[in-house]
């Protein structure tokens, strides 16, 4: 059964690069680019402007790239606290509306207006002339009846724009939303458009008209989620505005300064986001019971690989042993590292009791807990270069990697 809410998915325009106009009003209608540090290879386009998109700049690709299209584009690095700033002044403004706001990243989010007085159109009518007048952005915003829907609303018609998404009607979804192409239906990526192109699936309408089996056969329980999302049977609620998601995760990964040719090199960077890692699950309070580690060579193939600990662990060492073990065994070298990651998941209260062994010195895990502890108290009092292993001193370089301190914990998404 369909429930018909009013959901409003909200998109600020060009969100990045929406805010260094503000910062820097003298790159107002120039094309504008916000990139990472191309010298130490993170030269890659995070936003644009409107000016930008119409050079056919496009998110994620090389600046040199970018260039080669507009040669004036402006380039600007990231300021991330500044865009928190901003994110959290347009949270807040939804939630004068709804105490049900839902943040999907930065820069998106979505409220539920259901039983309001007004209609879910004027409202987001007034919220696009508010963050307007008030913040100095503009967003996109549509209506609909549920999240999904919602969201293909605001990306239905940029910048400054409402689109209504009906369930029947003129603004009907059959109408509106069928003959878009399926890799704009939220969460199919690349990969899953092939499938669907072998399947010869091309729209959302074939999608949905598509039997639920068939889909299924082809993408597993995937296929019944997407035929679900086509046909507007989202009933997924909105979260309320502030509330914390479980945490089911915590990783950090960079994409380092140089190549990595050998196994000391790697050693290094594992060891920088083993630590980061293992300080932020003791700071949130957790142990971990799963380690995964990502590698993406210099011609940008990529995989990962996971393991289980021995013991629920939050020690730099048992995460950083495991980390190496499964990069050993798993690259062999045959072309240069260009980016890793390491995460821990399967997560438990470092109060849970933990079975002992008899095999193992529990007066060894005190100690390495103990000197994980001094360890994290110096850090946080004199920065996190202030104890390091004498081995990071091998190529000085490479190691003023600081994942801990540099990192952005943005919004977790729809699921």
């Amino acid at each position: 059964m369909i429930i018909l809410r009013t959901i409003l998915h909200s998109d600020c325009n060009g969100f990045y690069a929406s805010v260094e106009s503000l910062l820097h009003p003298e790159l107002r209608g120039k094309p504008l680019a916000v990139a990472g540090d191309a010298e130490n290879r993170h030269g890659i386009i995070l936003a644009k402007n409107e000016e930008a998109k119409k050079y056919g700049v496009k998110t994620g690709e090389a600046i040199w790239i970018a260039k080669k299209k507009c040669p004036e584009l402006q380039i600007s690095e990231p300021h991330f606290d500044q865009y928190m700033r901003y994110s959290k002044l347009t949270k807040q403004m939804y939630a004068e509306y709804t105490d049900r706001v839902e943040s999907f990243g930065l820069d998106e989010a979505w409220l539920d207006v259901t039983g309001n007085n007004r209609s879910g159109y004027e409202i987001a009518r007034e919220i696009k002339e508010r963050v307007k007048y008030e913040l100095g952005i503009t967003v996109s915003i549509g209506v609909s009846f549920n999240k999904i829907f919602a969201k293909l609303g605001s990306d239905y018609k940029k910048p400054d724009a409402i689109t209504k998404i009906d369930f029947e009607g003129k603004d009907s979804y059959k109408t509106k939303i069928w003959q878009l192409p399926c890799e704009d239906l939220l969460y199919v990526g690349r990969a899953t458009k092939k499938k669907l192109h072998t399947m010869g699936i091309y729209t959302i309408g074939d999608i949905a008209v598509t039997h639920v089996n068939i889909l299924k056969s082809n993408l597993g329980k995937w296929g019944e989620t997407l035929h679900s999302f086509a046909n507007g049977l989202d009933s997924s609620p909105v979260a309320q505005f502030d509330q914390r998601p479980d945490v089911k995760s915590i990783g950090n990964s960079t994409t380092t300064p140089r190549d990595l040719c050998n196994y000391e090199d790697t050693k290094m960077i594992i060891h920088i986001l083993c630590d980061s890692v293992s300080r932020r699950l003791r700071e949130s309070g957790f142990r971990a019971g799963t380690v995964t580690i990502s590698v993406r060579d210099k011609e940008l193939f990529s995989f990962t690989r996971q393991g289980q600990l021995k013991n629920f662990s939050n020690h730099t060492k048992d995460i950083r042993d495991k980390a190496l073990e499964l990069f050993r065994n798993n690259y062999s070298f045959k072309k240069p590292v260009r980016s890793l990651g390491v995460s821990v998941s399967k997560l438990i209260a470092d109060s849970a009791p933990l079975q002992l062994s008899f095999f193992e010195r529990e007066d060894k895990h005190i100690r390495e807990e103990n000197l994980d502890k001094a360890l994290d108290g110096l850090k946080n009092r004199f920065g996190s270069f202030a104890v390091r292993p004498a081995f990071l001193m091998k190529d000085v370089n490479l190691s003023l990697i600081n994942p801990k301190d540099d990192h952005i914990i943005h919004p977790v998404g729809y699921f």
